[in-house]
């Protein structure tokens, strides 16, 4: 294996839509070319005069770092289209799953029958038969709170195991305790705390224009900007890795190359025009 190997390996997944057939021992090869690199860049700066400025490190560092990068493509890219394939699986259609590496095998086992178990329980809710799943702050509700640990027998308790934090500070016996302050009967009461007021005059002025019921509150305006905004989408074909996105919708996208998705259009426009994708519609 060499980096052009790794490079091919990666243009091919970017071209296909469906898993290309790699020898289950791909990352652990990949592994080991990745540290024969570093071994002859050890090597390398043995030999030179300064390592921080000899070519050949320079060389080799770039290598790893290439290679690095491009193993860590081809894996996120293929781990998408195992998570397709899972489903796809798991709910009884044909797939074919030859080709994964020793690593995919095990993850795909794991999300299918993830998946299975999961659709079961939710077909089982659904008839009548099973249990909802509850939310965190049910279980939490219907559990009892745990009881507080005494001392143990060494005579260390729970709050000097967590250390000070939270513990009260025990009082000092050497410490004055001051007296407890005297109330005099006869004592002028302190006389209550007078409101305040804001700023702003309470009597109206004649200048200050009355709000018309015809205006709208300057928030209900950009409100309405931002669904009308919403309801334009815009449906394209992606032709680059873009990665994820976050959607004037309010949803995130994660989109890469060959993916039809339908988008807001103000996300859109900017896909197309940096060629990243093509309308559909």
């Amino acid at each position: 294996m060499n980096l052009d190997d790794l490079q091919s390996v990666r243009s091919k997944e970017r071209q296909k839509d469906s898993l290309q057939h790699l020898r289950s021992t791909f990352y652990a090869d990949a592994a080991e070319f990745i540290q024969s690199l570093r071994d002859e860049r050890e090597a390398a700066a043995a030999r030179a005069d300064d390592p921080f400025d000899a070519p050949e490190v320079r060389r080799l560092s770039d290598d790893i770092k290439t290679a690095e990068s491009t193993v860590e493509a081809v894996y996120e890219r293929r781990i998408g289209k195992l998570v397709k394939l899972a489903s796809l699986d798991a709910a009884g259609m044909p797939v074919d799953d030859d080709g994964l590496t020793a690593e995919e095998e095990g993850v795909y086992e794991t999300l299918v029958t993830a998946i299975e178990e999961n659709r079961a329980h939710v077909l089982s809710v659904l008839s009548g038969e099973g249990v909802p799943t509850s939310t965190d702050e049910e279980t939490e509700a219907a559990e009892p709170a745990p009881e507080s640990t005494e001392s143990t027998t060494s005579g260390v308790s729970a709050a000097d195991m967590m250390g000070s934090a939270g513990a009260t500070e025990p009082a000092d016996e050497s410490r004055p305790v001051p007296p407890e302050p005297t109330t005099d009967e006869h004592a002028p009461e302190a006389p209550p705390d007078e409101p305040e007021y804001p700023d702003a005059d309470p009597q109206p002025g004649a200048d200050s224009p009355e709000p018309t019921a015809d205006a709208k509150p300057e928030a209900a305006d950009e409100a309405e900007k931002a669904e009308e905004a919403d309801d334009e989408r815009t449906t394209v074909r992606i032709t680059k890795d873009v990665g994820e996105i976050f959607g004037i919708d309010q949803r995130t996208y994660v989109l890469s190359a060959e993916d039809v998705v339908t988008l807001p259009s103000a996300n859109a426009k900017p896909l197309v025009d940096q060629d990243a994708a093509e309308p559909l519609n």
